[in-house]
């Protein structure tokens, strides 16, 4: 026994448990000082099957195939070779120590190379994905990430991996086995090559490989433990319980209805606000227990920042960057009433307007932080708190609140529509008639921007075609108030939606559950009134109408007789895909009126925005690229001669985007392309 290595590695061992101890309970306390959010605990038995799901079976990170395969064996190391640990302990003590119980099961003996072998290539692969990736492009998914922390942790495993493989192959070579077996079935060359050796020179070698795998073991809890914002570290530990504590618990991801304004734990009661009330999110005090663990589980692997469209048209934002300052903000000393947002502050008024509320970055954190959430509650508290907002926005709350809608259209203007098509169209005026299935919500963009109006009176065709029995709410209509809400006027949001409710109430009076059926064409309306007015208990059956179109099809109520074959393109709203979750209906449309759909480059899940979410339809793009340049060249670069949409936002945008770029790709909602067929 060799009783320096021995001392060394149980000292420090005992000293790393004992700081670890004490950086964990002050983590802890960190976590009780934040603001109270009691909407986290609720359906643990479907928040822990979503968890497991999720953390072993890395759905997130199998979005990146290979990183997702290198880290998923990576994550399996770090739990499965922990026996390996103890048995050094041992060995400190006795070279031929073997775990209890398990001794030297040859089963266990194998599964402990295999996982050690993949473990190290894991590292090994996603060392050199880090290297290629930083090299390739400077404003890459690493920018901005503590590379020496991250360099540390994977020397770290690497260390840990050698060790693990060299004591199987001392461990083969102390043994009395003679030939490769299946004690030794991948390291046994290693046993070979030292079996020359003395038992004094395997014995000692054993307790220095064995001193040195705990050493460095324990020098990573000594180092994380010093340092309470290495997520790249931390996140072991903690990505479990953001994931658990998500938001959605039963969803594929963690995007849902935008949360509920806090204060002290409860909701703020909009009518009857209390003095000490809190609006947003202003200060470190103001931060939840869920975002300070949020902003503590981040790996800063960038998955975020790649697939941002502010970060891809030069704009200061990065989701990652936004939470690392967040972090380094709530974790330094002396900010308590420091404000989080302006111009010598943790966040910039650059960086808070960027967002497009998209939820790219939601959707592809591997631990499941909320960055939309944090976004807005801190706009929530530049606008009713600090009055500080762009410009643009006032204009668009004046006309919300005096118009109803976001250009300050003339209400009466809303029916206008109506009188251009060439069919009878039912205007509700009170109760919805029994024989009426579905109310059409037209939308503000469905009834006043031209564009939209097409999509408008192609799907109303289309379901007086079908005999689709339905009818609008024509001049009752008002703006769902999602501008508002996204853009951080929870007030102003709170009146639309109260006023749209009690108008649903009125519509559907006592129809039962299941026969309050609302078809829209704004994915944007399709998530607010589907899922935020659920926040305040009113629920209605929510359909877009790309869903209705496609069960018509099916239905064979409506036919497509034309065949166009035209080679067309398809760009996925993020309302409607990345926070609904819809990504087929659209295109089985499209495919059934012949067209030949080639997709771009990013789609589905991944589609890459077109600048108009999150209240930036009503405001000015001054830094960097336009986002929507940037999607129409994608869908140019596909050489179809139309683009097919699903969203009168994106419908705008990418309309624009096709002038500007003086391209003759005519854009067109998935209704319109559908009506061209079934007319013939």
């Amino acid at each position: 026994m060799n009783l320096t290595l021995a001392a060394i590695s149980y000292g420090i061992t005992i000293f790393a448990l004992i700081l670890l101890t004490v950086r964990v309970r002050t983590l802890l306390a960190i976590y009780k000082k934040g603001a109270a959010d009691p909407t986290r605990g609720n359906d643990k038995g479907t928040r822990l099957r979503m968890a497991l799901r999720e953390i072993f079976g890395h759905t997130k990170m199998f979005n990146f195939t290979v990183v997702g395969f290198a880290h998923w064996f990576v994550m399996i190391g770090f739990f499965s070779l922990f026996g390996t640990l103890i048995t050094a302990y041992g060995q400190l003590i006795d070279p031929y120590f073997a775990l209890p119980v398990i001794g030297h099961f040859w089963v266990y003996e194998y599964f402990t190379e295999l996982i050690a072998w993949a473990t190290g290539i894991g590292i090994v692969t996603l060392i050199g994905i880090r290297q290629v990736t930083r090299l390739r492009n400077k404003r890459s998914r690493f920018y901005g990430s503590g590379m020496a922390k991250a360099y540390y942790v994977e020397f770290t495993i690497l260390l840990i991996v050698f060790c693990v493989i060299a004591l199987r192959g001392l461990e083969g070579a102390l043994s009395d086995e003679t030939a490769w077996n299946r004690h030794f079935v991948t390291t046994w060359f290693i046993a070979d090559m030292f079996k020359s050796w003395t038992l004094a020179q395997l014995t000692s070698t054993i307790q220095l490989v064995a001193a040195i795998k705990i050493v460095g073991s324990m020098a990573w809890f000594i180092v994380i433990a010093s340092n309470l914002t290495m997520g790249v570290a931390w996140h072991r530990f903690l990505a479990p319980f953001n994931i658990f504590y998500r938001r959605n618990a039963d969803g594929k991801s963690s995007l849902g209805p935008l949360p509920e304004m806090l204060s002290h734990g409860e909701v703020v009661n909009f009518e009857d606000p209390k003095d000490d009330d809190v609006f947003g999110l202003g200060t470190r005090a103001d931060i939840t227990w869920k975002g300070l663990l949020d902003m503590t589980s981040c790996t800063e692997c960038g998955r975020c920042q790649s697939q941002c469209p502010a970060w891809h048209t030069e704009k200061p934002l990065s989701p990652k960057l936004l939470i690392m300052a967040m972090r380094d903000h709530a974790f330094a000393k002396t900010v308590e009433t420091e404000a989080m947002v302006g111009e010598n502050a943790a966040i910039t008024s650059d960086i808070l307007w960027s967002c497009t509320s998209c939820g790219a970055c939601v959707n592809e954190c591997p631990v499941d932080i909320e960055h939309i959430d944090h976004i807005v509650n801190m706009r929530r508290y530049q606008v009713m708190v600090e009055s500080d907002f762009p410009a643009e926005l006032g204009g668009t709350f004046r006309n919300l609140e005096q118009s109803g809608n976001p250009w300050g259209a003339n209400k009466n203007d809303r029916e206008a529509w109506i009188a251009e098509c060439d069919f009878p169209i039912k205007v509700v005026e009170g109760v919805l008639p029994d024989e009426v299935e579905y109310l059409f919500w037209v939308g503000c963009a469905g009834a006043y921007d031209e564009r939209a109006r097409k999509t408008t009176k192609a799907v109303a065709e289309l379901l007086y075609m079908a005999g689709v029995e339905f009818a609008v709410l024509g001049k009752k209509e008002t703006c769902t108030g999602d501008p508002a809400r996204r853009a951080g006027n929870e007030f102003l949001y709170q009146i639309m939606a109260a006023e749209n409710i009690e108008t649903f109430k009125e519509v559907f009076a006592d129809r039962p559950k299941g026969k309050k059926k609302v078809v829209v064409t704004c994915p944007h309306c399709f998530t607010t009134i589907g899922r935020d007015y659920a926040q305040s208990g009113f629920e209605l059956e929510m359909v877009h109408h790309t869903q209705l179109l496609n069960q018509l099809i099916r239905e064979k109520k409506l036919l497509p007789v034309k065949m166009s074959h035209t080679a067309m393109t398809y760009h996925d709203p993020c309302y409607l895909g990345r926070h609904n979750e819809i990504y087929q209906p659209p295109r089985e449309i499209l495919e059934a009126t012949g067209a030949q759909l080639t997709e771009m480059p990013r789609n589905k899940e991944r589609s890459f925005c077109c600048g108009a979410g999150g209240g930036r339809m009503w405001m000015e793009e001054k830094i960097g690229t336009r986002i929507n340049l940037n999607r129409v060249d994608e869908a140019i670069g596909t050489g179809a001669e139309e683009l097919a949409v699903a969203c009168p936002f994106c419908r705008v945008m990418t309309t624009d985007g096709m002038s500007a770029r003086e391209s003759s790709m005519e854009v067109l909602d998935v209704a319109q392309v559908l009506l061209r067929s079934v007319k013939g």
